[in-house]
Order: structure tokens, then sequence, then C-alpha cells
């Protein structure tokens, strides 16, 4: 069973038409040629923009050059008034810096440290997932429970089920659905002075998700400075100090970092594992290996997390057909070359995981369902060259091997428990706006084994 793939929008459309379905979904806003292209061009009465899939132009933007391509504003506009400042839309020295005090939160020693409160996250999720075993379940609801649970204990040590925890989730929930991705400036060049036209509600979420999180920041301040914080990825990153400066967070910052640790590391671990378990519905023989191989978790042993490669295959493939975060924009500073097109200052250039990842002259079988891909030579070498979930390069998602481990662990230890089956009549529809996500939920048929 091939899974399921938005349909393509024909090759020409008018401007108007264009913005109007991106903001309705920025995968089927796309030419079925994008599948195959290695560079596209498009352009607007404003701009212009090339999508790159050639792996090596790919390798120039993200690694090669990279600050020779900063991050387009066009797409941070729509974002600012949850995330502010935060490192996912900063450039230049400024991200520099933050990226200085953010990294030495999330290298390898310190998820052996989190994982226990990982573990407790993914023991609660089960206990919900279990309660509801011989039931039609909206699964992307529970993974997103999971998912903020994750965060919650491993940046603040409290579980979803404290009052603040709850009131932020919800409230990322209702924001969630008020925002597109894309406002007027991403379409558009206007003025900093001049209004972005973000609508009311969308707004009000952000200011009460920006409050609650600012309460937070500040006990933990006061927490700090008493000597009684607890040692979590908070504690870490507000006593860090940059290297280069000897200067720490402040507290807005904090909120701004916070904004994205939440958005990044809850949204995209909750559409991930969404999609990762409705594959194992679909494809039962891989979900019998994982459930097989899960086996070996019965006691919280960070050691165990190596052993489950099956389960990483398969989050890995998850990953690849259903990426969280489908397009990356950056933005060229000086005239550029690229396949004897000459590219002038200022354009868009586009890196999407969702086209690379499914292309048709890069991937064998790129439309399918195959876990085994990766170790085979074509997986090996497009693992390396055309596989990018994270981003890559300097940029790469600080929390890409906590992704992993949260991913692996969580998927593992459901079906080490539970059998997961399709509900007739309801095959999702892939649609991406803040992530790619399905239109109407994944529904599962849920059953204890």
């Amino acid at each position: 069973m091939t899974p399921p793939k938005p349909a393509a929008r024909p090759d020409r459309v008018s401007l108007w038409r264009y913005v109007k379905l991106f903001r309705q979904d920025i995968l089927s806003a796309q030419p079925a040629r994008l599948y195959r292209a290695k560079m596209a061009e498009f352009r607007t009465p404003f701009f212009r923009s090339y999508l790159l899939n050639q792996p090596d132009l790919v390798k120039t933007v993200l690694k090669d050059r990279p600050m020779d391509f900063p991050k387009s504003d066009r797409i941070g506009e729509g974002l600012r008034p949850l995330l502010g400042d935060s490192v996912f839309l900063t450039n230049g020295e400024t991200w520099q810096r933050q990226r200085r005090i953010i990294d030495p939160a999330f290298e390898g020693g310190r998820l052996r440290e989190t994982y226990p409160a990982m573990w407790d996250a993914a023991q609660a999720a089960l206990a919900r997932l279990t309660a509801r075993a011989g039931q039609e379940v909206e699964i992307e609801e529970n993974t997103s429970h999971a998912a903020a649970d994750v965060i919650f204990r491993t940046l603040f040590s409290i579980p979803i089920e404290d009052e603040i925890a709850q009131e932020v989730f919800h409230e990322f929930r209702a924001y969630q659905r008020t925002q597109p991705i894309l406002n007027l400036a991403a379409f558009i060049p206007v003025p900093g002075w001049m209004p972005r036209f973000f609508r009311r509600d969308t707004k009000a979420a952000a200011r009460r998700i920006r409050g609650l999180i600012t309460r937070l920041t500040e006990d933990r301040q006061v927490a700090i400075a008493a000597g009684t914080a607890p040692d979590d990825l908070t504690t870490k990153i507000m006593t860090t100090r940059d290297p280069e400066t000897g200067q720490t967070f402040s507290a807005q910052e904090m909120v701004d970092q916070v904004a994205i640790f939440f958005l990044a590391g809850h949204e995209t671990s909750a559409s991930a594992l969404g999609w990762a378990l409705y594959l194992m519905a679909t494809h039962p023989e891989w979900q019998e290996k994982v459930a097989e191989e899960a086996q070996v978790l019965t006691t919280c042993d960070f050691a165990d997390i190596s052993k489950l490669r099956i389960s990483r295959d398969v989050f890995r493939e998850a990953l690849r057909l259903y990426p969280p975060v489908p397009m990356m924009v950056r933005e060229t500073t000086c005239p550029e070359r690229f396949r004897d097109r000459d590219i002038p200052q200022g354009a868009q250039m586009v890196l999407s995981p969702w086209h690379l990842h499914r292309h048709e002259g890069l991937w064998d079988n790129p439309d399918g369902f195959d876990p085994a891909r990766w170790q085979t030579e074509n997986g090996k070498r497009c693992g390396r060259e055309a596989y990018m979930p994270f981003s890559a390069g300097p940029r790469v998602c600080t929390g890409a091997g906590f992704a992993m481990v949260e991913g692996v662990l969580l998927l593992s230890l459901i079906l080490r428990d539970l059998r997961v089956t399709p509900v007739a009549g309801r095959e999702p529809v892939p649609e991406a706006h803040l992530t790619v996500r399905s239109r109407d939920g994944i529904w599962l048929h849920v059953t204890r084994r």
C-alpha cells in the first residue's frame, strides 16, 4: 500500500491562486514537476524563488556557505508573534551567540541525563492509549499530548498535568488553529513599520502563551538564584554563559527560546510519531518486527535505545515520507550562478525536504514505505546526500538527536503493548501549515496485544 500523498496543482496558476493554495496547504500548492526537477524557478512581480533538489546545490546553501544564505524573513514574519527573536528566526552574530549558549544543553551526554524524563512521559502516553484500547482513536491528538509531556518534563521537570503546562498546551493548540504560516509580508516586500495584519485571535493566543512561559522562566530564575533549581534543560540553558561574551540569556531571550523549543520539540515530534504509527497500522509486518524488538524495554535504561535498530529505521522512513517541516527558505546575499542560471541578490532559495525525500531521480521507490532501504546502497547514499528532516549544516536542528531518541522510544513502547490498525474509510490526507499533519486527523483502531 502506497502511503497517501497530496495531489499536485496544475503546472501554471495565477499568483493570486498560488497564494490562496499556499495558505490552505503548502504541499498541494506545488506542481508535480518538483518531484523530478533538479532546480525550479518561480517568478512573481515582487521576488524570485528557486527550489533546489540537486544535492550538491543543497550542500552549497546549507553546509558549504551557510552564512551567505541566511534564513529568509518571509517565512519568519508569520511566526514572530509567538517566537520573537528565537534561534529559529535569527541570523548572523545573534544566531551564532544563541547557538553557543543553547547547543551544550543538547550534547550527547545530556541525552542520557534527560532519558528518565522521556521514559516517564512515554509510560504516561502508553497508559493513556491503553485506557482507549478497543476504540477508534484520533492518534495525532495523542501524539501531541505525548510530545508536549516530553517537552515539559525535560525542559521544566514538570508533567503535562501541571496547571501551567496544561494551559500552555491548550493555548498552543488554539494558536495552531488560527495561524497560517504565511502572511502578507511573505509575498509582498513591505517596510518594517508597516502592520503585518495578523489575526486578532492569533496575536491574543501568542500573548497568552508567552505570558505563561514568562511565568515558568521567572520562577526558574528565582530557583536558580536560591540554588534549588532542578538539573534540567532549562536550568542548563539559563546558566550557560556565552564563551565569547560571558553573558547568559536575558529573561526575554529565554522566553523566545522556550517558545521555539515548544514549537519545534512538540509540534514536529507529534507529527513524526503520528505518521509513524499510521505507517505501522498499514504495514503490519513491520509493526510486528518493531513490537518484537521492543520487548527489550523493561526498565528505564538508556542503553536499550541502541538495541532498537528496526524501530530507528522505521522512524527514519516516516521522517523521509512525512518530514515535519516540509520546506525551508534561505535568501541570497549576493548574485549567484546555479545550473547556468543567474540568480539575483535577494532571491528566495527553497530547500524542500518533502520533495527532496521523494525525488524520482534520487531514491528507489520514492513514494513507497520501505524501512529496509536504509541498509541498501541507494538508501545509504541518499541518507547522506538527500535526507534532511532536521535541516543540515551549522543550522541543523539542535534537538535532532533528542528527537530521534524520543520518537524511537515512544514508537517502540506503544507497539510493545498495543496493536494499531487502520480505520476503514478514514485514510489521512497530508497537508502542511506549520508542520505536515493530516487534514482530518489520523484515525487508528487500538487494541491490546
